[in-house]
């Protein structure tokens, strides 16, 4: 059963021809959003160990976040693409964290939201690069990413309706898809994922 919502922005397939420009550069951005994926998978694990219903669930998704970081950097590798010491702020991300609320429930509630809606803009972009990509292996791997992400969207809304109202849930889950698409909209292309 589908619980993420439709995007309310829909990214013009035009965007992936400035990915295609420096996919070098897309290949840092990604490996640096699967990281800070994982990342935030653990520290809502560590936001809040009494919700124990779901902390396997997230501890899974984290482990698959840092398995997909190993796998860019081994396309990087093979392109002979290193790291960055440093990346670009997100200012996608930035200003989505900015729409959370700040009591720490319903602080947990919109990180919680925010990362399916963070999982389905993935999986929409990643869906853009494998059909704008030339059949082969990055064409697969980026199909393959595409669905994983997807599914990430449904997770983080079935860990809400663990602990909080469905309604609360859908309509603070709707009032958060409708700000991202308005930031999503307002981004300067790049080659990166956000």
């Amino acid at each position: 059963m589908k619980l993420s919502l439709d995007l309310s922005y829909q990214t013009p397939k035009e965007w992936a021809n400035v990915v295609l420009s420096d996919f070098d550069a897309f290949l840092q951005d990604h490996a640096d959003c699967e990281r800070k994926a994982s990342s935030m998978a653990m520290s809502l694990v560590a936001k809040a160990p009494d919700k124990t219903k779901i902390i396997p669930g997230l501890i899974d998704t984290a482990l698959e976040e840092l398995e997909h970081f190993q796998m860019v950097y081994q396309v990087m590798e093979k392109r002979g693409v290193m790291l960055p010491r440093e990346m670009e702020k997100d200012m996608y991300i930035h200003d989505l964290v900015a729409k959370c609320r700040h009591g720490a429930e319903e602080r947990f509630l919109d990180r919680l939201l925010l990362g399916s809606i963070i999982e389905c803009r993935g999986a929409e972009r990643f869906r853009l690069v494998a059909e704008a990509l030339e059949p082969g292996e990055l064409k697969d791997f980026y199909k393959m990413l595409w669905t994983s992400e997807a599914k990430h969207g449904n997770i983080y809304v079935k860990f809400a309706l663990e602990y909080y109202e469905e309604q609360e849930v859908f309509n603070r889950l709707e009032e958060l898809n409708q700000a991202e698409g308005e930031i999503c909209a307002q981004l300067k292309w790049r080659p990166a994922l956000h």
